[in-house]
């Protein structure tokens, strides 16, 4: 069994990605994520309909007193009070609690010990956020990154060094593997003293460390996303292990497009992803609310950015998807061939296509489209807005899929090197189906 938490989870962008590894048994041993909306999506997405019989028995004072215990947040930045709580109707509730049980949800990372993680963890993932280290960030003055003193959200990373800090204190296992995703800006000059510092602590305590910056598009994802990829593997400063590592990473190098070539990943054409059938009724509703008010913005945003499709032509990729779509920049927008009143003749992605684009199965969104879950305002507890924003801060599922294949086959090679820092054989990597087993 391979056992796995995910630090700032959202949605589940490794767990998905992880189900669709033929021949692994895994299990997520842990979540972390405070943002009220990722954690019931993650539940409902992963764990199916909620059974809240159990819970109708608590009312919403009980309710809140137990949820009062964790770091809330509404919004995703901010901790949500018990007053605000308190705004959101029962089923919420209920629903919110069910899903932090369910998920084994610590909720929020800052109030993690390493006491309340478990014992065997094969693969610890962190995508701490990335809004004070993306370049939109600086655009809006957030020039602080992940620096140790900023006190601030992408300044999360140094909580997760503070648990590995209580796990060496208390003797506590080490995760055999950690992977990182954020944006690729954390590589720039502005970044890489701490990055470095990060990277220099990890190896301390016997992590090696492989970077990679990947671009969805390489993986089958007709997406312009590049983002940082670091895998650690726990070697224990056994150098043969740090050798075999080495020459690894050169020989399946996932920044080489001709390598992976050969890995025989599916590739989606735009055509494929966006949902431009308007006789299917659906598309169609979500196209109406997705399209454009006619206003001098608007027309500034038609005219600045993409056309994702025109005159029926479709680009070979869009640019990324972010977690607003009513923005300048944005991931471009498409001809949309219907008049209405006060609306111009272009659309948004919908939040079913962002989904798709991020490499989650149309399921999936349909899951959460369809929760019948409504805030204490009558309102869809799932916008298309907060289902955008669920999106555009996850992971794209297809290059996850490309990573944990090279950690398990990594992990099953490992296996068979000697303990003592003899010479290894390099046996080379083929695509292959395997039954991975983990000791």
């Amino acid at each position: 069994m391979f056992n796995v938490v995910e630090l700032f989870s959202g949605i589940g962008a490794q767990a998905k990605a992880l189900s669709r590894l033929d021949g692994l048994e895994f299990k997520i041993i842990g979540t972390a994520d405070w943002d009220i909306h990722a954690i019931i999506a993650y539940d409902l997405i992963h764990n199916g309909k909620q059974d809240l019989k159990k819970y109708e028995e608590y009312s919403k004072e009980q309710l809140l007193k137990i949820l009062s215990k964790y770091t809330l947040s509404w919004d995703g930045k901010a901790p949500t009070s018990v007053i605000a709580l308190r705004q959101h109707s029962v089923d919420v509730l209920r629903s919110l609690l069910c899903a932090i049980n369910r998920t084994k949800n610590y909720v929020s990372i800052t109030d993690i010990k390493a006491s309340d993680l478990p014992k065997n963890i094969h693969l610890l993932t962190y995508s701490f956020p990335c809004q004070d280290l993306s370049i939109a960030g600086v655009w809006h003055g957030n020039m602080s990154g992940i620096d140790r003193k900023a006190h601030n959200r992408s300044g999360m990373l140094w909580e997760v060094e503070r648990i590995l800090k209580e796990c060496e204190a208390t003797g506590s296992k080490l995760p055999k593997f950690l992977l990182m995703e954020n944006v690729s800006n954390i590589l720039s000059s502005r970044h890489k003293n701490n990055f470095k510092e990060w990277q220099e602590y990890l190896r301390s305590i016997g992590y090696y460390n492989h970077v990679y910056c990947l671009n969805a598009n390489d993986f089958g994802i007709p997406q312009i996303r590049k983002r940082a990829f670091m895998i650690s593997v726990f070697t224990n400063h056994r150098k043969n292990r740090e050798d075999f590592l080495k020459q690894y990473f050169e020989e399946h190098n996932l920044e080489n497009q001709q390598y992976v070539s050969t890995l025989s990943l599916p590739k989606y054409k735009l055509a494929e992803l966006l949902r431009t059938n308007y006789h299917i009724k659906k598309y169609a509703t979500e196209a109406d609310i997705a399209q454009m008010p006619d206003t001098p913005s608007r027309e500034k945003i038609v005219e600045e950015n993409d056309k994702i499709l025109l005159h029926g032509k479709y680009l070979p990729f869009l640019k990324t998807i972010t977690t607003k779509q009513d923005r300048n920049p944005n991931s471009g927008v498409i001809e949309y061939p219907f008049s209405h009143p006060h609306k111009l003749q272009y659309r948004y992605l919908t939040p079913r296509e962002c989904f798709l684009l991020m490499g989650f199965d149309e399921k999936d969104y349909e899951t959460l489209n369809t929760s019948f879950l409504y805030s204490a305002k009558g309102l869809p507890f799932f916008t298309a807005s907060k289902l955008i924003k669920l999106a555009g801060n996850s992971i794209v599922v297809n290059v996850l899929e490309a990573i944990f294949r090279q950690i398990l086959d990594i992990q099953q090679q490992l296996q068979t090197l000697p303990k003592q820092n003899t010479s290894f054989q390099f046996h080379k990597y083929k695509q292959r189906e395997t039954i991975y087993t983990f000791r």
